[in-house]
Order: structure tokens, then C-alpha cells, then sequence
């Protein structure tokens, strides 16, 4: 038997040139390790630890083209995930552009704020531009390819402007869809919802939601603020079915007070009149979430900015 296995042996090592074999093995081990090692190198989750010992994670995506075209840092929304951009990335990186990208705390798989995860709260928006000059400075800036671009959506942009005003050298360019300069408060009109809020944080109610929020449920499409496609609507709610982590409910009144006080320093006339940055805005000519009066206002007081309504488009533009 031990011979006729040789034999078998002997002959396939004629039949074939060694020469021949021992090159195949060799490219075949090449490819194999290049294709892990592109594997490993495309993305990368992680997480940041931040001076108050916060959990940051983040995610790297690295575009696979021979010529890069730049960086871009997208910044989400309130309530977002990196999940719901991976449509997104996708086509960034087949454009030649790297992609980094964190959840903010509070939500994702950043370190919730409260002992109910689906609470929507943050102290101050000073917190999160200090997790995002970590981010930058430690994660981005060692190895990101030039231009760096911010790419942002909703309270994204709304930090990306204060962050681009209180670092001008950092970003080259920026793109904001749907930024929150304001929030639309309707029916009620903002003088009253501010007052509202200010007397839950007086009476110390800051971890409690706001008046008709509450842990997070599945919303369903029909009469959804958000967006017109159906597929994309689903995509976030097929992520968190995956991983009901990612869920976030409503805001607390502690979250709407400090965003009313950031929308307070950022609407202030001389704070955009400093920021020198490119600034493209894109606006959702049917968004009822944040103020598009708001945008065109901080678009005229911008120094570098452009302006452009996507009419019939709802607030999330990115997924229809």
C-alpha cells in the first residue's frame, strides 16, 4: 500500500513540473496572505477610552483604489449608528476616500450616559467636541490621507460647525446635510419648549423624558418624518434587530437643554462670521425636524458657503 501511494506520488510530481507546483503554492500563499491582510486593513472597530473614562467606538474604513482622493470624518445624527452609513462608506471608499467615523456617547456602542440606555441625555456639547478632538487628534490626524473632509448630518453638523470654529486649521472642507442650526419645536412655538425645559432642570427632571418620548420602539414608515424610501427606512431597524444595543428611545429634558444652549452659542452672528472653512449645506426642502430657515440664516453669515435645497427631500437626504 505504502508503495502504491509513492508510486501515485511519483507520478503526479512527473506529470507536473515541480518548478510549476512550487510556484502556484508560492502565489497562492501571496494571495491568500494579501487577502487577509486587505481584510483586516478595510475596517476596523475599536474603542477610545476619554478623560472621564467614557467608551468611544469607533470605526476605520479604508478605501482599496490606488490613488487616494482624501479623508472623510462623517459625523451622525442624534440617535444614529455607524450601521446606518454603511451604504454610505461604501461608496466613499469606491471613490477613493478613506472614511472614519465614531457613535457619539450616549448612543451606539459608545458608553451610554444613564442607567436606561434608551435615555437620550448629555450633559453639555462640550462633551462630545472634546470626544471628537480626541477622535481627531488620535485616531484621524496620524494617518489620515489629505484633504480631510467633515461629512455630517443633523446634530453631526451642528458639531461639526462648533468644532471646525474652535479648531480653523484641522478640517479643509465640509459638507452639512440637514444640520441642526435649530430645531423645529411645532405645534408648540420655541420660546415655550425652551421654557419647559429650563423648569424639568430646575426641578431637577434632566434624566426624565421629554413629554411624549420614551424607550425605543419600532417606528413604522407610513407618516415617518424622516425619509420617502422604504428600503433605507428599514435598514436601521434591521441593524438594531441584529443588535438591540444599538436602540436609542427619546430625549430627556437634560439632552434638549443642552442643545438649546449650543444652538445659542452657535447662532450667535460673530461665531459663523470666524469660521473660514469650504462649507457646503445641504438642505431637505420637506425636513421637519430642524429649521431650514435656520441654515440659509448661518449660510449668509459664513464667510466660505454654499447652499443647496433638495426639494421634496425629507431630513435623512443620505437614504431618500
Amino acid at each position: 500500500m505504502t508503495c502504491a501511494i509513492f508510486m501515485m506520488i511519483n507520478i503526479r510530481i512527473n506529470a507536473v513540473p515541480i518548478k510549476f507546483i512550487m510556484l502556484y503554492l508560492g502565489l497562492f500563499l501571496m494571495i491568500q496572505n494579501h487577502s487577509a491582510a486587505q481584510e483586516k486593513k478595510s475596517t476596523v472597530y475599536n474603542f477610545m477610552t476619554t478623560s472621564d473614562n467614557q467608551h468611544i467606538r469607533y470605526g476605520i474604513w479604508y478605501s482599496h483604489n490606488e490613488i487616494k482622493r482624501g479623508s472623510v470624518v462623517l459625523l451622525n445624527g442624534r440617535k444614529e449608528f455607524m450601521e446606518k452609513y454603511a451604504e454610505t462608506i461604501r461608496e466613499l471608499n469606491q471613490r477613493g476616500f478613506d472614511v472614519y467615523s465614531l457613535d457619539w456617547r450616549g448612543q451606539g456602542l459608545s458608553s451610554r450616559m444613564l442607567a436606561n440606555r434608551h435615555k437620550g441625555f448629555i450633559k453639555n456639547y462640550d462633551n462630545y467636541l472634546n470626544d471628537l478632538n480626541l477622535f481627531i487628534s488620535k485616531i484621524v490626524q496620524p494617518e489620515a490621507t489629505i484633504p480631510l473632509i467633515f461629512l455630517s448630518h443633523s446634530m453631526g453638523g451642528h458639531i461639526a460647525l462648533r468644532f471646525i470654529h474652535d479648531h480653523p486649521k484641522l478640517v479643509d472642507k465640509a459638507v452639512l446635510v440637514s444640520p441642526m442650526i435649530d430645531i423645529l419645536t411645532s405645534p408648540l412655538p420655541e420660546w415655550f419648549v425652551r421654557l419647559i425645559a429650563w423648569i424639568a432642570i430646575k426641578g431637577g427632571l434632566d434624566h426624565a423624558y421629554i413629554i411624549g418620548s420614551g424607550d425605543y420602539t419600532v417606528e413604522k414608515f407610513k407618516d415617518n418624518r424622516l425619509t420617502t424610501d422604504p428600503e433605507r427606512f428599514m435598514d436601521e431597524n434591521k441593524a438594531i434587530a441584529e443588535n438591540p444595543d444599538l436602540a436609542l428611545g427619546g430625549p430627556t429634558y437634560g439632552w434638549l437643554s443642552a442643545t438649546f444652549e449650543s444652538i445659542d452659542i452657535l447662532t450667535e452672528p460673530d461665531f459663523a462670521k470666524k469660521i473660514t472653512t469650504p462649507i457646503l449645506i445641504a438642505s431637505a426642502g420637506c425636513d421637519r425636524v430642524v429649521s431650514i430657515k435656520a441654515q440659509k440664516t448661518i449660510c449668509a453669515l459664513l464667510p466660505n458657503c454654499r447652499f443647496a435645497e433638495i426639494t421634496g427631500a425629507r431630513h435623512e437626504i443620505y437614504v431618500g
